[in-house]
């Protein structure tokens, strides 16, 4: 069986999978990474939604061969030590999980929004289509344009 090495999120690792084995599966079933959820296994739902060299991408449809030498981040890799990424502060304080199951990949498309789009319009937001059951878009909402509030706080924009 062929081997792939990758970085997930900071440490190296090598996986021995079959070339078409979905990342998703390599990264609950042998490396015990269990934030990524599996929701619909077609990227649709978006419950996986995780980082690939820094973009959003949906582990059930991403290939183990694809991500050899890349760097993957999931929502375990995404704070710096104990200190939460200003996403996740922003959904603890805002309180949006209900039960949980779909946030891991909310947050995670939320950060890949802020990077491409620092100071997101309502439009924009929306545009993020992972699926909530409990219907806690609102409060996904307010904890968007709280986290964008304190990353643009944070990062003075320097102008010419």
């Amino acid at each position: 069986m062929p081997s792939y090495s990758f970085t997930l999120n900071g440490e190296k690792v090598t996986v021995e999978a079959p070339a078409d084995m979905p990342l998703l599966w390599v990264l609950r079933d042998l490396l015990h990474v269990t934030g990524p959820k599996y929701g619909c296994g077609v990227g649709v739902c978006r419950a996986c939604t995780s980082h690939l060299d820094g973009d959003e991408i949906q582990p059930c449809v991403v290939r183990v061969e694809d991500c050899a030498g890349r760097k993957v981040t999931t929502i375990e890799g995404l704070a710096d030590g104990d200190t939460l990424h200003p996403v996740q502060q922003a959904w603890l304080e805002r309180d949006v999980a209900q039960c949980g199951f779909c946030q891991p990949g909310q947050i995670m498309a939320a950060v890949a929004l802020l990077k491409r789009t620092p100071r997101p319009t309502d439009a924009d937001i929306d545009g993020i289509e992972n699926v909530c059951r409990c219907g806690t878009y609102s409060r996904i909402r307010e904890a968007i344009e709280k986290a964008a509030a304190e990353i643009n706080t944070a990062t003075p924009k320097i102008t010419p």
